[in-house]
């Protein structure tokens, strides 16, 4: 993982923990037991980085609930 990565991968779950008004590290553990940030943050990062917060936000809970998990 690039640092540009890395941080986009912070920023978004920052973004989401405000939203939600949960801790961030809740937001990472979950989006590291699903895979989201392996299996879908870094690898589509070259098209993700190009989208609004909200819209990445909306696809990750669209990626979490399709796995049966919510935040």
């Amino acid at each position: 993982m690039t640092d540009e990565t890395a941080e986009f991968v912070i920023y978004i779950i920052n973004a989401i923990a405000n939203a939600q008004s949960l801790y961030p590290s809740h937001v990472y553990k979950t989006l590291q037991e699903t895979g989201c940030i392996q299996k879908y943050l870094v690898p589509f990062y070259d098209v993700l980085h190009t989208m609004g917060t909200e819209s990445i936000m909306r696809d990750v809970k669209t990626y979490l609930s399709q796995r049966g998990v919510s935040l």
